[in-house]
């Protein structure tokens, strides 16, 4: 079938969806679910015969939009926080996972940075964290605790502190998405070169395994969580950017909610993030290795499967339920 003919076959069909979703008139869940698997069946149909066209992602918009009404008035789903955690934010994640995919590489590639960098010119580390805190470092390596620096402070003194701080990282990424993305990519590269040059400066004195054992420890949760957020502004900065079919402010409106719910969604990593380091990061020089790697491990699993892994979980679940073309 001809897409012209598709679409004007389907037509009204589709705007009885858009009234049942935007219209006042209010539809049970029952008969939205209904309205559902008829609009994943034309959907299935224009991804496979016409991939490329704008009615692919009209028809995904709509979708898209049905289903999280369906969950918005699902009987038996009561819980707000819940639904937004479980089922909102990782679809969310899903439809926009080349953002994801994109902060993660340029993580990967800053970080890269940051370690040649330091390689190549002993002055860089200090350049980027500063003299006062690379003497302070080599100090504490002498003493033969290279993390020493985190029994300094109270452990709530610490918590609270530095994950304010995160928190503030976090919402600056997200924020300056607006401009493109460019905002958002520079605090990513900021962040992640810090964090190269950082780690290449204990492998030159030769206790990188020690400030792994202790870093790593917060360091899981708290760097997965400001790459997420990037990614959360790389979606805010795409909006406005790549509009397709919708204006550019409804675009924006509609990028801005999406990001806001994906670093909304890393504020309880960041915060457990914050917690492990006041109170559990100061004590890895004498914890058993098992603990650390149990902790490091275990807190590594949780983010990664919560963001890389559950979405598309998720996505299956629903598919999986829904008649093929």
């Amino acid at each position: 079938m001809r897409e012209v003919a598709f679409i004007k076959q389907n037509k009204e069909k589709w705007l009885e969806f858009e009234q049942a979703i935007f219209g006042k008139a209010k539809k049970n869940p029952d008969e939205l679910a209904s309205l559902y698997i008829h609009l994943i069946n034309d959907l299935s149909f224009a991804q496979t015969y016409y991939p490329k066209s704008k009615t692919v992602v009209y028809l995904n918009h709509l979708a898209s939009i049905t289903y999280q009404k369906i969950y918005k008035t699902k009987r038996e789903e009561t819980n707000r926080i819940v639904r937004f955690f479980k089922t909102e934010v990782p679809l969310i994640v899903y439809q926009n996972r080349r953002y994801m995919l994109y902060a993660f590489a340029l993580f990967f590639v800053f970080t890269f940075i940051g370690v040649i960098s330091a390689s190549k010119d002993e002055t860089f580390t200090r350049l980027i964290v500063g003299d006062a805190y690379v003497n302070m470092t080599l100090e504490n390596i002498e003493k033969g605790n290279p993390v020493a620096v985190y029994k300094s402070g109270s452990n709530w003194g610490s918590a609270i502190g530095i994950t304010l701080n995160n928190l503030r990282v976090g919402a600056t990424s997200f924020v300056l998405g607006v401009f493109g993305g460019v905002g958002t990519v520079y605090i990513l590269f900021k962040n992640s070169v810090m964090l190269g040059s950082f780690q290449y400066f204990f492998y030159e004195h030769g206790v990188l395994w020690k400030s792994v054992r202790g870093i790593w420890i917060h360091g899981c949760m708290e760097i997965f969580a400001i790459v997420v957020e990037a990614g959360a502004g790389l979606m805010f900065g795409a909006s406005l950017l790549f509009p397709k079919t919708f204006s550019r402010m409804a675009s924006l409106k509609n990028g801005f909610k999406n990001g806001l719910k994906v670093w909304f969604s890393t504020i309880p990593f960041t915060i457990a993030a914050g917690l492990l380091e006041g109170f559990v990061t100061r004590y890895s020089p004498d914890m058993p290795l098992w603990l650390n790697l149990l902790i490091i491990l275990g807190t590594l699993a949780a983010i990664s499967y919560y963001y890389l892994v559950y979405p598309f979980i998720l996505n299956h679940k629903i598919k999986k339920y829904v008649p093929t073309v």
